[in-house]
C-alpha cells in the first residue's frame, strides 16, 4: 500500500539508533525497544517509528509505525497495541516464533491515537528545517508530543511565545492561546506573572490554566485563584457538601461561602453542624445574618451548645417514657415467667432497658442494642433470662421470645454460643410449653 512511497531509514538514522540501542542495552534492556525519527512522506512531515532488538550479538533494526502529521490515521506493520504496552513481531527477521496478528509484510491502517509512541527522537531538529516551521521554537518544547504542538502552532502561532517563556505546559491550551491572540492586557498579564507561572518558588504547583484564567479575570493572585478552584472543586466532590450543602449554598454561590469558611477557618463538617443545629432551633437559615453569621466559630459553639442542651431534654423525656411502657409490658407478661423449685433453671422477664445492656454486656451479645428494647415496648417480642436456679441474678442464657408466633426466637448463651442440652431440654420442653399456657390465658 505504501512500500513505494516509504524510503529506507536513512544511514545516518540507522548508526544514530545503534549507538544510542547499544548504551540502552548496556543498562540491561534486551527485549525490544523503540526510537522515531522524522521525514516526508507523501509531502507531509511524518515520525516514523523504528523497532530494535539484538539475537545472538547481531542488531535488528525496521520500520513499524509511520505516522503524517496532518492524518488521522498511521501505517502499522509486526506490531500490536494492547493495554499492557506494544508488541512487536520479529518472525520475517527469523529471530521469533510465528503470531499473525504481530507478522505481516504488509502495512495496514489504523487510529493513530493508538500508535503514538512516545519515544527517544534522534532527529528533532528535522523539523526546523522545514520553512513552515522555522520559528515554531520546536527545539525548545520540551514534551514528547511534537505533533499535537505542531498542529497547534500552525493554528495559533502566538503558542511560539509560551514555549520561548518557558511556558510549554500552555502552550497547548486553546483556551489561552484565543486570548492571548485577542486580549493585549491579558498578553501583559501573561509576562508579568511569567516567573510564578514558572513554577520557580515551589509554591504554585499544578497551576492549571482554569487558575490562570480565574486570576486574570477576578483580578486575583494565581494562588488564590488556586485555593479557589481546588476548594471549588472539594466542595463539590465532598459527599456532605452534595447531600445536604447542595440544596442551601448554590452553584453560584460556592466562591463566597468559600471565601466564608477559609476567613472564618472552617470547613464543611464544622458548618453543617451548626446548620443542623439552626434547623432543630427553627432558624431561618436563608436569611444572611443566620446563613453568614460575623463570629462564626462564636455562632457555632453558642447554636449547637443550645441545641444539645434541646436535645438532652428530649433525650431524658423519651428515656423517661421507655423505661416507664418497658416496666408496663413486663408487668403485663410476668406471668410468663417461671420459678419452680423443682427446674434447675429459672425463667425471668427483662424488667428495663438497663438489665438488657447489663445482660449484652455481660455475656458479649446485642440484646443491649439493636433497638431490643424498642421491641419489647411495640410487643413484637419479649426477653427473657434464663438463670441457675441457685444463682438467679448471674446472667447465663439469653431468650427472644416472639408473642405474634410464640416460638423462640433466639437462644443465645455468652459470645452467642449455643446453650448447653439441659438448658435447651428447659426452654424447650418445660417452659416453652408453659409460657404459652400462661399466655393463652393471658390474651383470653
Amino acid at each position: 500500500m505504501i512500500t513505494k512511497d516509504l524510503k529506507q531509514i536513512p544511514n545516518y538514522i540507522v548508526n544514530k539508533i545503534k549507538n544510542l540501542d547499544s548504551e540502552n542495552r548496556l543498562l540491561g534492556n534486551n527485549g525490544t525497544t523503540y526510537y522515531s525519527y522524522f521525514t516526508k512522506f507523501k509531502g507531509d512531515l511524518t515520525q516514523i517509528t523504528v523497532a530494535c532488538k539484538t539475537k545472538d550479538k547481531q542488531w535488528f533494526c525496521k520500520q513499524v509505525v509511520v505516522r503524517p502529521l496532518h492524518s488521522e490515521v498511521c501505517y502499522v506493520k509486526d506490531i500490536e497495541y494492547s493495554l499492557f504496552g506494544y508488541t512487536t513481531g520479529w518472525y520475517n527477521q527469523a529471530i521469533g516464533c510465528y503470531n499473525p496478528r504481530t507478522t505481516d509484510t504488509r502495512w495496514c491502517d489504523a487510529p493513530t491515537k493508538y500508535y503514538n509512541l512516545y519515544v527517544k527522537i534522534i532527529n528533532k531538529s528535522y523539523i526546523q528545517k522545514q520553512s513552515k516551521y522555522k520559528y515554531s521554537a520546536i527545539n525548545q518544547y520540551p514534551y514528547l508530543d511534537l505533533f499535537k504542538y505542531l498542529r497547534i502552532y500552525e493554528e495559533y502561532p502566538q503558542t511560539e511565545y509560551l514555549v520561548k517563556m518557558k511556558l510549554s505546559q500552555f502552550a497547548t491550551n486553546k483556551t489561552i492561546l484565543k486570548l492571548i491572540g485577542k486580549d493585549k492586557n491579558f498578553r501583559k498579564w501573561i509576562v508579568a506573572n511569567k516567573e510564578i507561572l514558572q513554577n520557580k518558588y515551589g509554591r504554585y504547583n499544578y497551576i492549571s490554566a482554569q487558575d490562570i484564567l480565574y486570576a486574570y479575570k477576578n483580578k486575583i493572585s494565581i494562588l488564590e485563584a488556586q485555593q479557589i478552584n481546588k476548594a471549588i472543586k472539594e466542595l463539590n466532590e465532598e459527599y456532605i457538601f452534595k447531600a445536604h450543602l447542595k440544596n442551601i449554598i448554590k452553584r453560584n454561590e460556592v466562591v463566597k461561602f468559600y471565601k466564608y469558611l477559609n476567613k472564618n477557618h472552617a470547613d464543611c463538617n464544622s458548618y453543617w453542624d451548626y446548620l443542623k443545629a439552626c434547623q432543630n432551633l427553627n432558624l431561618d437559615i436563608t436569611e444572611e445574618t443566620i446563613k453568614y453569621p460575623k463570629d462564626f466559630v462564636r455562632m457555632h459553639d453558642l447554636r449547637i451548645d443550645e441545641y444539645e442542651k434541646i436535645k438532652l431534654l428530649e433525650d431524658e423525656k423519651a428515656r423517661k417514657e421507655l423505661y416507664k411502657n418497658f416496666k408496663q409490658i413486663a408487668n403485663k407478661y410476668l406471668s410468663l415467667e417461671r420459678l419452680l423449685i423443682k427446674d434447675d433453671y429459672v425463667c425471668i422477664i427483662a424488667k428495663s432497658p438497663a438489665e438488657l445492656k447489663h445482660e449484652g454486656q455481660i455475656l458479649h451479645h446485642c440484646v443491649g442494642r439493636m433497638n431490643y428494647d424498642q421491641k419489647f415496648v411495640r410487643e413484637e417480642s419479649l426477653i427473657f433470662f434464663i438463670r441457675n436456679r441457685l444463682s438467679p441474678n448471674t446472667p447465663f442464657v439469653t431468650l427472644e421470645y416472639s408473642l405474634r408466633n410464640h416460638k423462640i426466637l433466639q437462644c443465645y448463651a455468652e459470645h452467642n454460643t449455643k446453650p448447653n442440652e439441659a438448658v435447651l431440654e428447659f426452654v424447650n420442653k418445660k417452659w416453652l410449653p408453659y409460657a404459652n399456657r400462661k399466655l393463652k390465658k393471658l390474651v383470653a
